[in-house]
């Protein structure tokens, strides 16, 4: 059975909406975050946990899997979701965030010399991009046909393009997979932009006729950078081709995101499911929602748990100004003997003191990683049900203004 989308309410005030994605492993109730299991692991969680939790679904990544152990052997388990011992739905990426962080941000830096990401700042013009200092390892190189990729882990080196991204999803066993897609670069100007979507729209094509599995749901990637007219345009020809849409690609800044939302949303139809690939800060997911996106997945909330950035509410400190969190390694939690956010009813903070876990990361002790991680992937999980029922009840704009101060 192919993976299938229903909207259940509609807020009066705003885009938002609560939607149900079904699929053979059991449904999921939007709007959702999906937590990121890079190589079929979300780091520091046994799926037990993830179950826990309440987490619906897990994003695993295509390029790390085909490195290691390589999608025949997770093919002979049944899949990612079997072999990592999940059984709800699952999702792969396609590699495509690989054609732009092991190729142009391996050869350029931005402004501030550091490592490009999707929201660098962006010069328009072409020739103040600038070269990296160092770069680790060899970049990707991408030409018509797809990308020649270096392996991060011993240098070997590898192809992707439509047909072998799409047959490796197919063999990873994803419920829902993405279209290999052109992921172009912050500091690129419009012609070189253009070249990139152009390239990306082929690629989606030839990514549909390359899939044999009629069991598993395809997203179509929008994107088009910092400009207007590509982003429409890649919103409108997505959504024609796709019986699921995502929106990827670089922004430059937060406020740039979220105007591209505001462009694209409006080409969508409504009946099909909506993703924002590699988005999930609490104030993105927020504005997000508002504007009629459904899915999210971010690598931040168990990244940020590793290095001891935990997320609070609003009432115990939270704000878009720090990104919701309170970084606990810090020298004024040593004493504490509070919970790391009081009312919150994860396993962690119903047992642990912020002066216990702050010893533990000070101690660098293992534990420290999983307690931390399980608190951020319950308060994410925990955020979508939340909006989940302020949407369903109509005060979805109240709780938004609440935790945003907006």
């Amino acid at each position: 059975m192919k993976p299938y989308f229903t909207i259940e309410v509609k807020d009066t005030h705003s885009n938002a909406r609560v939607g149900k994605l079904t699929t053979p492993q059991g449904a999921v109730e939007t709007p959702t975050w999906i937590p990121v299991g890079t190589a079929a692991s979300v780091k520091g969680l046994i799926p037990q946990d993830i179950q826990e939790i309440g987490a619906q679904m897990v994003l695993a990544n295509t390029y790390h899997l085909h490195l290691r152990p390589g999608e025949d052997v997770v093919d002979s388990f049944g899949g990612f979701g079997p072999f990592m011992g999940w059984s709800g739905p699952t999702m792969t990426d396609s590699g495509g965030y690989q054609v732009f962080s092991l190729g142009s941000a391996q050869e350029h830096e931005d402004l501030e010399g550091k490592k490009l990401s999707k929201f660098s700042q962006a010069p328009i013009e072409e020739d103040r991009l600038k070269a990296r200092k160092t770069q680790p390892m060899k970049p990707a190189k991408i030409d018509e046909e797809g990308v020649t990729f270096y392996s991060h882990l011993d240098g070997s080196e590898h192809r992707l393009d439509p047909e072998s991204s799409v047959l490796m999803q197919e063999k990873l066993g994803a419920n829902l997979i993405v279209t290999f897609d052109d992921h172009e670069s912050p500091l690129w100007n419009y012609g070189r932009t253009k070249a990139s979507l152009e390239r990306t729209e082929r690629w989606g094509l030839e990514s549909l006729k390359a899939q044999k599995r009629s069991d598993q749901l395809m997203y179509g990637v929008v994107h088009g950078g910092l400009f207007e007219d590509l982003r429409k345009s890649s919103a409108e020809f997505t959504n024609k081709h796709f019986e699921a849409v995502a929106i990827g690609g670089s922004y430059s800044s937060k406020e740039t995101l979220y105007k591209v939302l505001d462009w694209c949303v409006p080409y969508f139809d409504e009946d099909k499911p909506r993703h924002l690939l590699g988005i999930g800060e609490v104030q993105d997911i927020f504005e997000g929602v508002a504007r009629g996106m459904d899915f999210f997945d971010c690598v931040a909330p168990t990244r940020r748990a590793r290095h001891g950035s935990i997320y609070i509410g609003p009432k115990n400190g939270g704000r878009p100004e720090n990104n919701f969190t309170m970084q606990i390694t810090n020298e004024e939690y040593i004493t504490n003997q509070k919970v790391l956010d009081p009312g919150c009813k994860c396993m962690v903070c119903q047992t642990f003191t912020r002066g216990y876990i702050n010893h533990l990361f000070r101690a660098k002790e293992l534990l420290a990683y999983r307690l931390a991680t399980y608190h951020n992937v319950y308060f994410m999980t925990r955020l979508g049900k939340i909006i989940r029922e302020a949407i369903r009840n109509g005060s979805f704009s109240s709780l938004k203004t609440a935790w945003l101060q907006d």
